[in-house]
């Protein structure tokens, strides 16, 4: 069964395993995860669990929000998600802990990548540059833009543009460790986003 979590990506460090080989893990804090709503096949067509995740300042809330988080007996939340999966075995107001994962499992983790502004071809795609001689006319642009017969330039061509902040999935990263505690998660490997930005581990659609 499909099982998600919300988080908070605090940033990276590493961890020695059983075989004492070092392990760079992304901590995820998981901490305050609230069922919100369930929603069914009767009411509303298909099956999801809507999580809540971080408070909402007393200031910042407003009569919606806190009539539909009053129906859990919880505070308005500043990010909330819908995790497709069965409603069974879930409750509306049930917190939701880091040990819904255990270590070894298999995740996807869903973030919005760092923003990089305005970037050109080489940066953005990864492209090469000519020569940097004096005599070369071509150093870092794009290169050319197509044929001459059509004459305009192709969809999909590979321009300079905004770059990065964009919600991005990286598939089947392991679960190191789950501190319950401390309401941690850590996930080998990178994820997508800054520090301090929201992400969302669901289990593997292609592992396990």
């Amino acid at each position: 069964m499909a099982k998600g979590i919300l988080g908070t990506k605090l940033g990276m460090t590493q961890i020695f395993n059983e075989a004492g080989e070092v392990v760079p893990v992304t901590v995820v804090a998981v901490e305050g995860n609230v069922v919100l709503q369930l929603k069914t096949v009767e009411t509303d067509g298909y099956e999801a669990v809507q999580l809540g995740f971080s408070d909402v300042k007393e200031s910042r809330q407003n009569k919606p929000a806190k009539g539909h988080a009053a129906k859990a007996n919880a505070t308005p939340k500043r990010f909330i998600k819908e995790i497709r999966t069965s409603v069974e075995g879930y409750e509306i107001g049930q917190e939701i802990k880091a040990d819904i994962f255990a270590a070894g499992e298999l995740v996807d983790v869903t973030g919005t990548s760092k923003g990089k502004g305005f970037q050109g071809a080489i940066k953005r795609h990864g492209q090469s540059r000519g020569p940097m001689a004096h005599g070369s006319r071509y150093h870092r642009r794009p290169g050319s833009m197509g044929p001459v017969a059509p004459n305009r330039v192709f969809k999909g061509k590979l321009l300079p543009g905004q770059m990065g902040g964009e919600r991005k999935t990286i598939q089947n990263l392991e679960v190191v460790k789950v501190d319950v505690e401390r309401g941690l998660v850590l996930v080998k490997g990178a994820i997508p986003g800054a520090r301090k930005s929201n992400v969302i581990i669901k289990t593997a659609v292609k592992g396990n």
